[in-house]
């Protein structure tokens, strides 16, 4: 099962300056994911609390020291088959939600986490071996899955407020 790990405890809206970062270590043609402060802790990712074994991690992409911008890696938090954490990684359940039971959300912290080059998404954006960053098309398509989450929950609250006002106006019509 896998999960969407983007929002840190510490960024709030602020995509660009997410603190989570994944630097290429040309030696050995790897990616090391860290969360350098507690507030680059990944803070609501569905599912991370107890069944998430990767997920997408959204951390800024360091070569040779220049940063490149936020990317998505994938990354491999618990064991398949423990469901234990991976060497370099703290996470846990976020416990009860008010209102949204239904899903499991947790917290990720890494602690360089060592992970393969092609585990980069590089559909739209490459690093090859030797270090290299290209872009093919226009890098503001890797923000729109987020954007049309963050649309529909807007769009379903009205639903919510829909139901608690039925429920309000049909209450006070029958009370002493």
């Amino acid at each position: 099962m896998g999960t969407y790990a983007q929002t840190e405890l510490g960024h709030g809206s602020d995509v660009r300056n997410l603190e989570t970062t994944a630097t290429y270590d040309k030696a050995t043609d790897e990616f090391v994911v860290n969360c350098p402060t507690p507030t680059a802790t990944k803070w609501w990712p569905g599912d991370m609390g107890l069944f998430s074994t990767h997920g997408a991690v959204y951390a800024q992409l360091i070569i040779d020291g220049k940063k490149y911008g936020v990317m998505p890696f994938m990354v491999q938090f618990r064991d398949t088959e423990t469901f234990m954490p991976c060497k370099g990684v703290t996470c846990g359940d976020m416990g009860p939600k008010f209102g949204y039971q239904s899903k499991n959300n947790g917290w990720l912290h890494m602690d360089n986490v060592r992970i393969p080059r092609e585990n980069l998404f590089m559909k739209f954006t490459r690093v090859d071996n030797q270090g290299n960053f290209s872009v093919a098309g226009d890098i503001r398509v890797l923000y729109s899955v987020m954007m049309n989450i963050r649309t529909q929950i807007v769009l379903q609250s009205s639903w919510g407020l829909a139901k608690a006002l039925t429920i309000g106006v049909r209450y006070s019509a029958v009370r002493r």
